[in-house]
C-alpha cells in the first residue's frame, strides 16, 4: 500500500487537474468492485463505509450486473441511443461494450464529474466514433444535453441511465426534478433505468455512513424504496416493477454476490 501511495504522489494528478485528497463516488465504486483506478481517500472512505455496513459491497457487484442486465436488454429491445449519467470508471463489460456487440450501431454518451474517469473512459473510447464521453456534473442538465447532443439524436429513442449515480445528489438538488428534466428532452419509446441504495433496511448504520461521508466532502444518501419510486416520475415500470436490485430479470445462479446482502432497489421504465 506504502509504494502505491508512493506511486500516486509521484504522478502528475495536480497537472491534471485531478484532486486526490477527497474521495470520489467513482473511484469509492470503483475500490468496491476491485478495481485500481483509486486512492488513499477513495479506499480510506470504502473501508469506513464497510466496516458500518459491509453490505455495500455486495450491492456494488450486484449493481454492475444490474447495469449488464438493463443495457442488454435495452439493446434487444432495439434501442440504438443511450446516455448513462455517473457512468463511473469502466469497469468492462462497460455501457459501451455491451451496447454495441454484435455491431448493434447504437451510440453511447457517457457523462461524469470526476476527471479521472474522463481520462480513463477518453483514452478506452478513442477511435470510436460512436461514443464520447461528457466532463460534467448530471446536475447542469442543460450542458450535459448540448454535449450529448452532438452524437446524439433527440427525435429519437434514448435509454436513459441513472445507475449508481442519484445516491450522490443531495436531497436539497432534488434528484427526481433532475431526472424530469431529462425526460422531457426523451422522445416517445425512449427508456428510463434507475438503481439506489435504501436505508431501509439498517437506517442507523446507513445514516452513519452518510454522515462519515459528508464530513469527507462526498454525498452518499440510501432512499426509502417510495422515495425511489418518485425518481421514475409515474412512468411506467417493465416487470419486475421496482424491486431489490439482484431480483431484477437475474440470469447468473452464481453472481458474485450474496443476493441476501444487496440493499438496494432497481428498475426500468419506458417512455
Amino acid at each position: 500500500m506504502a509504494d502505491r501511495d508512493g506511486q500516486e504522489l509521484r504522478a502528475p494528478w495536480e497537472t491534471l487537474g485531478i484532486g486526490t485528497d477527497v474521495p470520489y463516488p467513482a473511484r469509492v465504486y470503483d475500490y468496491l468492485l476491485g478495481g485500481s483506478d483509486n486512492f488513499a481517500a477513495d479506499r480510506e472512505a470504502a473501508e469506513l463505509s464497510l466496516r458500518l455496513m459491509p453490505e455495500l459491497r455486495d450491492s456494488a457487484r450486484a449493481n454492475r450486473k444490474f447495469l449488464a442486465r438493463a443495457v442488454r436488454f435495452l439493446r434487444d429491445s432495439g434501442i440504438r441511443q443511450f446516455l448513462d449519467l455517473g457512468t463511473g470508471l469502466p469497469t468492462s463489460p462497460s455501457t459501451p461494450e455491451i451496447a454495441q456487440s454484435g455491431n448493434s450501431g447504437a451510440r453511447v454518451v457517457c457523462v461524469d464529474n470526476d476527471p479521472v474517469v474522463v481520462q480513463r473512459a477518453g483514452s478506452l473510447m478513442a477511435g470510436n466514433q460512436a461514443t464520447m464521453i461528457v466532463h460534467a456534473d448530471l446536475r447542469d442538465v442543460d450542458s450535459v444535453l448540448a454535449a450529448a447532443g452532438k452524437l446524439l439524436d433527440w427525435s429519437k429513442p434514448v435509454s436513459l441511465l441513472c445507475v449508481a449515480c442519484l445516491h450522490n445528489i443531495p436531497d436539497s438538488d432534488e434528484p427526481a426534478g433532475i431526472v424530469t428534466r431529462y425526460l422531457e428532452r426523451l422522445a416517445p419509446g425512449s427508456y428510463l433505468a434507475v438503481s439506489h441504495v435504501t436505508d431501509e433496511f439498517a437506517p442507523e448504520r446507513m445514516h452513519a455512513v452518510t454522515a462519515e461521508y459528508a464530513q469527507r466532502g462526498t454525498v452518499f444518501t440510501g432512499r426509502s424504496k417510495q422515495a425511489i419510486l418518485h425518481m421514475f416520475n409515474d412512468r411506467e415500470l417493465l416487470d419486475p416493477g421496482l424491486v431489490l436490485i439482484s431480483q431484477w430479470r437475474p440470469d447468473d445462479d452464481h453472481p458474485g454476490y450474496d443476493p441476501a446482502r444487496v440493499w438496494g432497489y432497481c428498475g426500468v421504465a419506458r417512455l
